[in-house]
């Protein structure tokens, strides 16, 4: 058997081949993950916000918006409940972002009353008309 040197830093086809189902992680645009955060943030009144709140939840390849309540009975403890309104999903390969409801049973279906689009504003304008009240009852 024969052993070939090989140069620090140098990996051989087969090595790229092992690793090729570990792909980097998909980044968000950030200023997309801003500008819904902010979208959040505007919609509850300042007033209002130690009872309610409108949160964006990242993750690798997309956003989900919840409502946040505070407890509403004392003796439930401190804990907000959380409830999922919409995903946001970004696919790299268009850049775009997908919109999906959820159902009553917190599962995310894909939203068809608008395709994917490539700015997020499109997306955030649809969860505000909510022609169907999919979204906010």
């Amino acid at each position: 058997m024969t052993r070939s040197k090989q140069r620090p830093g140098l990996t051989t086809a087969a090595d790229s081949k092992a690793h090729a189902w570990q792909a980097d992680p998909v980044t968000l645009p950030d200023l997309d993950v801003a500008r819904v955060r902010r979208w959040c943030a505007a919609r509850v009144p300042e007033r209002a916000r130690h009872q309610v709140r409108l949160e964006c939840q990242a993750t690798a390849r997309h956003l989900t918006i919840v409502e946040r309540r505070a407890p509403w009975r004392h003796n439930d403890g401190s804990e907000w409940t959380t409830v999922p309104i919409a995903r946001l999903r970004y696919t790299v390969t268009d850049q775009t972002w997908t919109l999906f409801s959820r159902d009553r049973n917190l599962r995310f279906h894909a939203y068809d009353l608008i395709k994917p689009s490539r700015s997020i504003d499109d997306i955030l304008a649809e969860i505000d008309r909510d022609p169907i009240n999919i979204f906010w009852g």
